[in-house]
């Protein structure tokens, strides 16, 4: 049983989520995505610890659920959806566009929406409890904020535009509530037979990280999404 002191540790990690998150935003405003994915990062680093002192601690609460919640939404739903917001102002727009250039930026903030919704129904689907249904918010995040720093030369180079762009807002906000199951990186054992989805993942992001540097993030999250629908086709 939690102490006075202890009980608001996790809580504590949570609002240090929502604190780095928020300062995420900024700076996506400002297009600086290199700080932007950093601070995501750290958001990620602190969403795990927060969950993992509330199970040593035994430091649960209703209000503790809630809070990381509201705090994911702002790190991992709000966060990127101003980096996608920003990328559409500086994308290139068909000829054909030009007359809604200044208000496409603003369907980014349908990620921000499916996040939350991706959020509430995790919150309330009791068959997420080792695995997920559906991409996690903070994977979504981070595939974002790593492509904006990775490949930002070529989301602005004529080779791409808007339409492709708002593209994969769809594909990514349709596969944060989709039904889909989708493999937790949490190994109860370390055998190579229980985990095998799992190591055969991190090797893979080994090699894709070494090769694509900073974009192989995202190439490690489009990496999970396959190795996910894979392994659920299989199982079918």
């Amino acid at each position: 049983m939690a102490n006075a002191f202890t009980r608001h540790i996790p809580n504590t990690i949570t609002c240090l989520n929502l604190f780095s998150g928020s300062i995420a935003c900024v700076m996506a405003f400002e297009s600086n995505y290199t700080l932007a994915l950093g601070l995501i990062v750290l958001s990620a680093i602190f969403d795990f610890f927060d969950g993992m002192f509330a199970r040593v601690l035994h430091a649960y609460s209703p209000i503790g659920k809630e809070l990381d919640s509201l705090a994911d939404d702002i790190s991992f739903g709000f966060a990127p959806a101003v980096i996608v917001f920003s990328l559409f102002k500086e994308v290139h727009y068909p000829s054909f566009m030009e007359g809604v250039s200044n208000y496409f930026p603003y369907l980014a903030f349908i990620i921000a929406i499916f996040s939350a919704l991706r959020l509430a129904k995790f919150n309330i689907d009791e068959r997420q409890t080792s695995s997920f249904i559906g991409l996690p918010t903070p994977a979504n995040a981070l595939f974002w904020a790593s492509l904006a720093v990775g490949a930002h030369s070529f989301l602005i180079s004529p080779q791409f535009n808007a339409i492709y762009l708002f593209v994969l807002v769809l594909i990514f906000s349709l596969l944060l509530t989709s039904e889909i199951p989708m493999f937790s990186l949490k190994f109860k054992n370390l055998s190579l037979k229980s985990n095998y989805i799992q190591f055969i993942f991190l090797i893979v992001c080994v090699v894709l990280l070494i090769l694509f540097k900073v974009s192989g993030l995202a190439a490690c999250i489009a990496w999970y999404i396959a190795l996910s629908l894979f392994t659920y086709k299989k199982s079918a």
